[in-house]
């Protein structure tokens, strides 16, 4: 399997798991939105809404082109601190976090 394809079953297994705790449905940002120049859009998204449609969406289309992975993904510990700030249960930010670090893991290793 090529890392484009480990890479798009590890980003259906986080879209599974954000289903799965509920993480998943939300209102897409405003287009402007996406404009933002802060790490993770953190002035303008939800750290969820950029992992959805920022993180996930750049990573599907990197999957599509078969383009060079980026040299570093460390994603995993801004969710983790995000999901514990925001009150969610431990298995839930178990199960997310762990989704989360096996994609930096592609990436990184890649």
């Amino acid at each position: 399997m090529t890392v484009h394809e480990e890479l798009d079953v590890a980003l259906r297994r986080l879209e599974a798991t954000l289903k799965a705790t509920d993480m998943w449905r939300m209102e897409r940002p405003d287009a402007e939105a996406f404009d933002s120049q802060q790490p993770f859009c953190i002035d303008t998204m939800t750290p969820l809404q950029w992992l959805r449609f920022v993180f996930i969406a750049r990573l599907d289309a990197l999957i599509e082109v078969r383009g060079p992975m980026p040299a570093k993904c460390d994603v995993a510990p801004a969710m983790e601190a995000y999901l514990v700030q925001r009150g969610v249960r431990a298995r839930d930010r178990l199960l997310i976090a762990k989704a989360v670090e096996e994609v930096d893991r592609l990436i990184t290793e890649n």
